[in-house]
């Protein structure tokens, strides 16, 4: 693997007519009008609450009003069914079957099988029955605490994506094992909107899925989206990414997290393999690409890697560019984006590394 390493300017320098905002990404660029203006397309905008976040989306053409309205029901209903504290979810009946099939939504179905075959690929880094050990750390309660090395241990038992059986339109959950698909849900919803959107002859449309940043084409005018990458130290924009008909998810642990009685800082993403939060010197991961549902997976998984694990996944498969912030300031982003990527004036100096093939150097 070859990474390069140079100093980025940072000439963008934007001015913006209007900005949504979304953490841990902000979207930038977007036309503030309602309506037809000066011959710029109808765009509608709407922001809602679901999936336990906000979402912001902004639709451009003539069915646009109708297109949002469809886009907002899609989610509302997935929601319904991936819901893992809705009594009536799909997700709710799964983990308390008592080890029993359970017939679910064909949605349900092809994201439970994505989301496996995603563990797998990701060799158990993307965990999605980690919920137990995630509630232990108080991180779906909002009560943190530190579990004893004794009761993680414990928990660990009832971990493992092996534990779910898929047979036909069923999903069988080990007894004790419990689904969350809360590192997946928005970026596969994000892609069956996307799908609605296109239906209805919609052409042009930017999708904030509580930051989850997911773009119909481009923009009216033909030029790419303007995405934010958030600065996980100030909270600032570090750089912008053009992007058309792509998705950028970041993940992190600067947001989520508690100070421990031990003075140490725990984040919200578990080591699957120890039951841990993350602490392996990445201070957030962002993924572009084609599908929401990979930039989602990706993002988490590679943020359990750290940077090794992560340019080596990346090296083994290229079907996706990632942006990869240390603790310790560095920058690493792969070769796809170079040309996309421009760090903001404040951090013109920065030291940025373009991961492009099989050996290392520095340049």
């Amino acid at each position: 693997m070859k990474v390069r390493s140079f100093r980025m300017a940072g000439n963008m320098n934007l001015r913006l007519a209007a900005a949504a905002v979304a953490l841990p990404v902000a979207v930038f660029g977007l036309a503030a009008c309602s309506g037809l203006q000066g011959g710029q397309a109808e765009v509608y905008s709407e922001s809602f609450f679901a999936m336990d976040t906000y979402m912001t989306f902004t639709i451009y053409g003539a069915n646009a009003d109708t297109a949002l309205k469809q886009a907002e029901g899609q989610i509302k209903e997935l929601e319904g069914l991936w819901s893992v504290t809705d009594t009536g979810s799909d997700i709710y009946a799964a983990n308390h079957s008592g080890g029993e099939p359970v017939v679910v939504d064909e949605k349900t179905f092809e994201l439970i099988d994505f989301v496996l075959d995603m563990a797998e690929e990701t060799g158990g880094a993307l965990e999605p029955t980690i919920y137990p050990v995630l509630s232990a750390w108080g991180f779906t309660t909002g009560e943190n605490r530190e579990p004893s090395a004794q009761e993680i241990a414990e928990l660990l038992k009832s971990v493992g994506y092996e534990k779910v059986q898929m047979e036909g339109g069923s999903v069988c959950l080990e007894e004790g094992c419990m689904l969350d698909l809360g590192s997946v849900g928005k970026g596969f919803a994000g892609d069956e909107v996307v799908q609605v959107l296109k239906e209805s002859g919609i052409e042009s449309a930017l999708l904030d899925i509580g930051g989850n940043i997911q773009a119909v084409g481009t923009r009216p005018d033909g030029s790419g989206w303007r995405v934010g990458l958030k600065d996980p130290f100030s909270g600032g924009v570090l750089g912008v990414i053009k992007i058309s008909e792509e998705a950028v998810v970041t993940s992190g642990s600067y947001e989520r997290y508690f100070i421990g009685a031990d003075g140490k800082r725990y984040g919200h993403i578990i080591d699957p393999a120890t039951g841990y939060p993350v602490d392996n010197g990445l201070a957030s991961v962002s993924v572009i690409a084609g599908e929401g549902k990979l930039c989602d997976a990706l993002s988490t998984a590679l943020f359990v890697m750290g940077l090794e694990g992560a340019k080596d996944y990346w090296q083994q498969n290229q079907d996706f560019d990632m942006i990869l912030i240390t603790e310790d300031g560095s920058i690493y982003i792969t070769e796809g984006i170079k040309d996309r990527f421009s760090l903001q004036e404040e951090y013109r100096n920065m030291l940025v590394n373009v991961i492009e093939g099989m050996t290392i150097s520095e340049s």
